[in-house]
């Protein structure tokens, strides 16, 4: 088999895998939503292809082509970000093929060049290409057109292989993130240095060598994709055989016991389980961290600026800031307990303490942004009654929605080992509508009770709905296990399904 056939095959394995997948019907559903937020990124696109050409075509400063290119730093940014929400990277699909008798690279090659051609690559097109049409084409003739189109594309590909290998550095160790920002930060510094026009003008004019066909323009560009290729060729090699093979083994140094939580008995055994599962696995201790720390740059940005300070924006990130923690990781409620699910159905109502212990160490996870918040009341943005209705509400209504989800999650979270894993918690109805309504539920309450109370009254309303909720956690806490039984043997089924 030649490399050619080996990246038909492997590309053929990838579909099978998707269809084979435990939760195939909630990915079916999840593809349903996907589907349409594409056509309407698309729709987005070609719109600001519409408006940019319009722009473009009544400028006597620059050309259309340097136009696009000059504001290229702000579509690699964005393109960078937006590739978090879907796309793997191939050591999170070599696992199955580590060990056949294949030449040693193969697999990783043939998975680098696959994601050079994704639809994740391929979206700008709905900018670049109607754009060419609009402002190029007629004007500067078809092969300007094509050059315009491929030399961007080039460089989007380029930005795709920059964003694997940063993505897999970040999985290994967080502050690998001071990569990307030194890079993208860099493609700004003659903003910062001198002026716009300055970064402009450099990229307008890679843009105008591109779309003009100067071979040096292109030698330069494919000399840097192949380096990215060459480099992410060894990472992901490297990191994969090292994650799969085990050969990096960590060393335990520091035992905690965490004796003071012995005084709350059985629950106290899970509180110690929920703060240890944070710090010993990695997989687990990254998504806190992440989250922690976006709570605490949102509650600073909040307190110490004046960019969320509009009406509606204010009322959102003051709720918002509450529910964080609880979004990012409540939302995958049970999908790391899926690796040891049949130790803790042994004894009787494990899975209940389990759930009461979840719900009082996010509780008291809503004293660090109501602590990071205090200076607001002092600068007259919000009020100590409004932090506390909404902390409340959020460990109230809001952790009450979040923690159905540990009905219908059922795909285990690997604790882990991040590269060569099956997938997070699957995407659901159930998992989208209760981030959604997380989200902008308290915002809706607390726009319609303003409607007709004054914002006293308003706020004093969402306490007593939150003391409502905390008060009664026993008997909704219980629903969610009742139900949860009733569904054991199909979660678990799915659980080891996915391990």
């Amino acid at each position: 088999m030649n490399r050619f056939q080996l990246f038909r095959e492997l590309r053929r394995h990838i579909k099978l895998s998707e269809k084979r997948s435990p939760v195939y019907e909630q990915n079916k559903t999840a593809k349903v939503v996907i589907y349409l937020m594409s056509g309407f990124m698309i729709l987005y696109l070609v719109f600001l292809a519409v408006m940019f050409s319009m722009i473009a075509n009544n400028s006597r400063s620059f050309t259309a082509c340097e136009f696009l290119f000059g504001l290229l730093p702000f579509f690699l940014v964005a393109d960078f970000l937006f590739r978090f929400l879907g796309q793997q990277t191939p050591a999170q699909l070599i696992k199955p093929y580590i060990l056949l008798p294949i030449p040693k690279h193969a697999c990783v090659e043939s998975f680098i060049l696959s994601s050079m051609v994704t639809p994740n690559n391929l979206i700008w097109m709905f900018i670049t290409v109607p754009y060419a049409i609009m402002s190029i084409l007629f004007s500067s003739g078809w092969w300007t057109a094509i050059g315009f189109v491929v030399g961007f594309q080039l460089l989007v590909i380029i930005n795709s292989q920059n964003y694997m290998l940063w993505r897999t550095m970040i999985t290994q160790k967080i502050f690998w993130w001071i990569a990307p920002i030194l890079i993208y930060g860099a493609m700004f510094l003659p903003w910062m240095i001198k002026d716009f026009d300055a970064m402009f003008d450099l990229f307008a004019a890679i843009g105008e060598g591109l779309s003009s066909w100067n071979i040096l323009y292109f030698i330069g560009v494919l000399a840097i994709l192949a380096l990215f290729f060459m480099i992410n060729r060894s990472i992901q090699y490297h990191f994969t055989y090292t994650e799969t093979t085990g050969s990096a083994n960590a060393q335990l140094k520091h035992v905690s016991e965490f004796r003071q939580l012995e005084r709350f008995g059985e629950m106290g055994e899970y509180l110690k389980l929920e703060v240890k599962s944070i710090l010993r696995n990695k997989n687990m201790r990254n998504s806190f961290i992440y989250s922690t720390a976006f709570t605490i740059l949102l509650s600073l940005l909040i307190s110490y600026t004046e960019i969320y300070d509009g009406t509606f924006t204010s009322r959102f990130f003051m709720v918002y800031v509450f529910i964080i923690n609880g979004g990012m990781l409540l939302i995958k409620i049970m999908g790391a307990e899926g690796n040891y699910i049949d130790g803790l159905m042994i004894h009787k109502e494990n899975i209940l303490q389990l759930l009461h212990a979840k719900y009082y160490f996010y509780c008291v996870l809503l004293l660090l942004p109501f602590l990071i918040m205090i200076p607001t009341v002092f600068m007259g943005k919000y009020t100590i009654l409004m932090l506390v209705s909404m902390m409340a509400f959020a460990a109230g209504p809001v952790f009450c929605l979040l923690m159905q989800m540990a009905v219908w999650n059922k795909q285990t979270v690997p604790l882990n080992s991040k590269l060569v894993s099956k997938g997070n918690v699957e995407t659901n109805w159930f998992a989208f509508g209760a981030e959604m309504a997380a989200m902008f539920a308290p915002v809706i309450i607390i726009s319609v009770l303003s409607a007709f109370m004054n914002e006293t009254l308003t706020y004093v309303t969402m306490l007593l709905i939150g003391l409502f909720f905390i008060a009664l956690r026993h008997l909704w806490l219980r629903n969610i296990y009742q139900r949860f039984m009733a569904r054991r043997y199909e979660n678990m089924e799915s659980f080891r399904a996915t391990r």
